[in-house]
């Protein structure tokens, strides 16, 4: 380790997948002021490349495998980003250095890898996992938990959300390779993870039953003539370079995932959520509405807008516009996310989400995917009893 700018800690970092996110995450630490030094990778195709050379990040030295990568440690940090079929193999891998970790969500993909995650988790040798659910560290979202946790809205009785993409974003996921369940898991659980993991700690109960709705209508090869530009005559669905694996059609592509869905979860404290998500619309939304016995809440994650209001009241509502929207609509949470990643490792505070926060939120999303599939109500109960028994490995207790 070296010396950096006023005399900080230099933390040298290796990463296995130099995807696009694994790219943003770093050039927002590099803007937020941490010193660091990217010394090694693993990826015979780093699609992030631009994304740090924009940055000014260095991309240091190539490696052939994670195993080489590893004989260049020691690091401060170890970073994941590779397509979430692998996210279990590196992590099992990366654990084994002892260095803290830093991977892309959704923690792993399906529901076995997560009871051996949670396996592996329970041992006390597991170094530190700070998950990539970035909304956590969104200033709305952290004044949203606040609220409900003050009591605000009393009783919290039901959510109504939704995601609502525009058409780039969702012919990109039909091109990149999110687009298959062998590499992705699904569309609900790549894109709307992050939504799950804040649902959950907004109501503090597991879900007890799903039922769920969805497939693949927008982008089809039998969809006749789709239009493919712009009414000024730019093209469409171009947005963005698809990656590694990429399709180059988002109608024609061997896409097996839905490309819109909804979903109707019933808590164990009876508090009920329904959820609209769509990736092909022209009136964007990322919406989450919070009804109380005391009082409702709106968050407007695109606008970065919150409103709230008491029930017995007839004054306007407390309406808080946080500014600072970007295209991507992460509005700062990328920036805040790393400044939460130094403090953490500085031991200066918690990271807002835990290995475990993730991997419930990720079984919700595969209890609602299977439900969606099998066409009925999914009883999550022996899910979380499956979970239970792996996540308290010899030990009962967890510290995240």
């Amino acid at each position: 380790m070296a010396a950096g700018r006023a005399g900080a800690m230099t933390y040298r970092i290796g990463v296995i997948g130099l995807g696009q996110r694994i790219a943003h995450v770093i050039a927002a630490m590099q803007e937020v002021g941490w010193n660091l030094r990217l010394d090694a990778y693993v990826d015979p195709a780093p699609v992030g490349a631009p994304i740090l050379a924009a940055a000014g990040v260095s991309m240091g030295r190539a490696c052939a495998d994670p195993a080489e990568l590893f004989a260049r440690g020691p690091y401060d940090l170890l970073m994941l980003g590779a397509p979430n079929h692998l996210h279990l193999e590196h992590l099992l891998a990366a654990m084994e250095t002892g260095a803290p970790i830093f991977a892309e969500k959704p923690i792993v993909r399906t529901e076995d890898e997560t009871e051996v995650l949670a396996r592996r988790l329970a041992d006390r040798t597991a170094p530190p996992v700070y998950v990539g659910l970035v909304m956590r560290s969104l200033p709305i979202v952290r004044d949203v938990l606040a609220r409900v946790d003050a009591g605000d809205l009393g009783e919290v009785i039901s959510i109504d959300a939704t995601e609502h993409l525009p058409p780039e974003h969702g012919g990109y996921l039909a091109r990149n390779w999110r687009r298959r369940q062998a590499w992705g898991g699904s569309y609900f659980l790549d894109k709307v993870v992050h939504d799950f993991d804040i649902f959950g700690r907004i109501v503090g109960a597991r879900p007890e039953r799903v039922a769920s709705f969805g497939g693949r209508r927008i982008f089809t090869p039998d969809r006749k003539d789709p239009p493919r530009a712009y009414e000024d005559g730019s093209a469409a669905y171009a947005l963005r370079e698809a990656g590694w694996s990429g399709a180059e059609d988002a109608f024609a592509s061997d896409m097996d995932v839905a490309d819109h869905q909804v979903a109707l979860v019933e808590y164990a404290n009876d508090v009920r959520l329904s959820f609209h998500a769509n990736s092909h619309t022209s009136l964007t939304e990322r919406r989450w509405y919070v009804a109380g016995t005391e009082g409702t809440l709106i968050a407007d994650l695109v606008r970065n807008r919150l409103m709230v209001r008491r029930a017995l009241f007839r004054g306007k509502p407390d309406r808080i516009d946080y500014g600072e929207r970007t295209a991507d609509a992460h509005n700062g949470a990328d920036q805040a996310m790393a400044r939460d990643l130094l403090a953490a490792l500085e031991g200066r505070a918690a990271f807002p989400v835990t290995p475990y926060d993730s991997m419930e939120a990720g079984l919700t999303v595969m209890a609602i995917d299977r439900a969606m599939a099998e066409r009925q109500v999914v009883d999550c109960t022996p899910m979380w009893a499956r979970y239970d028994a792996a996540a308290r490995g010899p030990f009962r207790d967890r510290d995240g």
